[in-house]
């Protein structure tokens, strides 16, 4: 028994650079996304929050003190909850994503497939409630 415990902290040992890189990637496209008007924000932000606290205590602890981002990771893990103006952002892009592959002339399985996806995608975010 104590011999697998110690294993398991060597796994998460070994796969601390893996989990810091994550968190670095998904914070550096979730910092993109509070500039850029069609790349999301939020969901960068969880999994970055979520790779730190497996990989960097104090990286995860500044994450979730940060004045801009961490008020949107407590939202989401206190109430489930996106904020308006995400929500629209969000479902408008998804409108854009569906307008354009019928632009493209995409094949009818691949749009009701797309549609399917995205549907069920922005029908999650609509009905998570407001952010306080």
């Amino acid at each position: 028994m104590r011999l697998r415990l110690l294993e398991r902290k060597d796994e998460r040992m070994n796969a601390r650079p893996l989990w810091l890189l994550l968190g670095f990637g998904c914070l550096a496209a979730g910092a993109a996304g509070a500039v850029l008007p069609l790349v999301p924000t939020t969901p960068f932000l969880l999994l970055a929050a979520f790779a730190f606290a497996r990989s960097s205590p104090r990286l995860h602890d500044w994450l979730l003190a940060h004045p801009h981002f961490g008020p949107l990771i407590d939202n989401w893990r206190r109430h489930g909850a996106i904020g308006r103006r995400a929500k629209i952002l969000a479902v408008a892009v998804m409108a854009f994503a569906f307008a354009f592959s019928i632009a493209l002339g995409a094949g009818a399985w691949p749009l009701v497939l797309q549609a399917l996806v995205l549907g069920g995608a922005a029908l999650f975010v609509l009905t998570r409630p407001d952010a306080p």
